[in-house]
């Protein structure tokens, strides 16, 4: 996924059935909002901070959704 200046690749939910999770481009500001730092947290407890590729994020697509759009009505 090509993602442009301002940006950053994440990867939520359950592995699909080819074996690939769900790609999102955000802005980075969604790194600096309160309710993605819960989620951000919640990844490093998963995943650890070493990691290659886009940033994967352990939540489901549909509840990473529902944050997404809590965030942009702010």
């Amino acid at each position: 996924m090509k993602v442009k200046k301002g940006w950053i690749a994440v990867e939520v939910g359950q592995e699909q059935e080819n074996g690939r999770l769900a790609r999102f481009a955000i802005p980075i500001s969604y790194l600096y909002h309160p309710l993605f730092k819960q989620l951000l947290d919640s990844a490093h407890e998963v995943y650890g901070y070493q990691a290659t590729g886009p940033l994967r994020l352990p939540c489901s697509t549909d509840e990473f959704l529902f944050l997404q759009r809590r965030i942009e009505k702010k």
